[in-house]
């Protein structure tokens, strides 16, 4: 099962809620398991097998994206926020840097379950 995470040639600074010109919004969307506050910005690139997500990051926080599971009639994407185990002095600021997975086959009309999950590294 190929996952990915990547920044990629993705624009930087996306809003939440703006796709790029060359994407192709996702419509069959699970946001569900999302904080409120967190983006539901998702599409895909190319051939379909790209998925692209705004993830949502802050001061010393680290996004990254993963795919956890791919079934007929859906892909579960995982965001994880990884944070620093020691304390340190870090910005406060909010950022929302899109992410890419790689799927084995396009998404088509697979509905995208989004979920989200802190840790300490």
């Amino acid at each position: 099962m190929p996952t990915a995470t990547s920044p990629s040639e993705l624009p930087p600074n996306n809003a939440p809620g703006e796709v790029p010109p060359d994407g192709t919004p996702v419509t069959k969307l699970d946001a569900n398991a999302l904080l409120p506050d967190q983006p539901r910005t998702v599409w895909t690139v190319g051939d379909g097998k790209t998925v692209a997500v705004l993830a949502q990051e802050g001061g010393c926080g680290k996004a990254s994206a993963s795919v956890l599971e791919q079934t007929a009639t859906a892909v579960k994407i995982e965001l994880l926020e990884t944070t620093p185990l020691t304390k340190q002095m870090c910005t406060m600021d909010i950022r929302f840097p899109p992410l890419t997975v790689q799927l084995s086959e396009p998404l088509g009309e697979r509905t995208v379950v989004l979920t989200s999950r802190q840790e300490q590294k």
